[in-house]
């Protein structure tokens, strides 16, 4: 034991330190795995390579490797298993579908407006796109799915026709990035649709709106069909709150 005043030695070894995973590594690692993803031309349903031949390929670590592969699970981008290793997948839609319900659980007044406002750009000011690009058919599957509101037993199914209405009008844009923002918004646009509503009025009010917004369509009346999307797509507005 020492005495005062001397210096004590240790003579035990120091604890080992356990250094975390640098995040720019691993950020600079998803950008090669997704390069590499492209450079080889694999697609949904290819496997990766396995770990071991990642950390060669890139010259990294096990940890840099595992932590990349839970980003890419995150995106959507690939699925791992057990014994079977890393698979790519396309579930980008749904997690971004999930991303954007967590961040709207609660729908203010504000949110309705900027988010019907949103649908108004789609909806409302592409009456020309729509006009020149709706056909017989695209009329009669519109008709077809709104007939289906007076169908429905609960306001939750028929907020699902209603979107489903909304989304296959969007279809007739022939756009596929506004289709696919169309439907990442399907949470708050559900949640929209419902509040203050009961089956009846889906049956009765919004059955009837769809009818005339249909007809202006058949028409080919570009002022009638947006003034009655502009109108249906504000009717719930009284239903939020500040």
């Amino acid at each position: 034991m020492a005495k005062d005043g001397e210096a004590k030695v240790s003579t035990g070894k120091r604890p080992a330190v356990i250094r975390p995973t640098s995040q720019s590594a691993v950020d600079d690692l998803v950008a090669k795995m997704r390069g590499m993803i492209s450079e080889r031309g694999l697609g949904v349903g290819d496997n990766l390579p396995t770990e071991r031949e990642l950390c060669e390929l890139f010259q990294t670590s096990r940890n840099t490797v595992r932590e990349a592969m839970r980003i890419l699970k995150a995106y959507g981008i690939v699925t791992v298993r057990p014994k079977v290793g890393a698979k790519i997948i396309d579930d980008r839609m749904e997690r971004a579908l999930d991303l954007f319900a967590f961040n709207t659980l609660e729908v203010s007044r504000a949110t309705f407006t900027d988010i019907q406002g949103f649908r108004g750009l789609l909806e409302v000011t592409s009456a020309e796109t729509l006009l020149d690009r709706i056909t017989s058919q695209d009329i009669i599957e519109l008709t077809q799915v709104n007939n289906e509101l007076q169908e429905v037993e609960a306001a939750l199914d028929a907020s699902e026709v209603d979107f489903r209405f909304h989304t296959r009008l969007i279809e007739v844009l022939g756009n596929k990035a506004v289709l696919d923002v169309y439907k990442i918004m399907k949470p708050v646009i559900l949640k929209i649709m419902v509040r203050g509503k009961t089956r009846r009025t889906f049956s009765t009010t919004t059955f009837s709106e769809h009818a005339e917004i249909i007809a202006a369509l058949e028409a080919r009346n570009r002022v009638a069909y947006q003034d009655r999307m502009k109108a249906h797509l504000q009717a719930g507005f009284p239903h939020f709150e500040e």
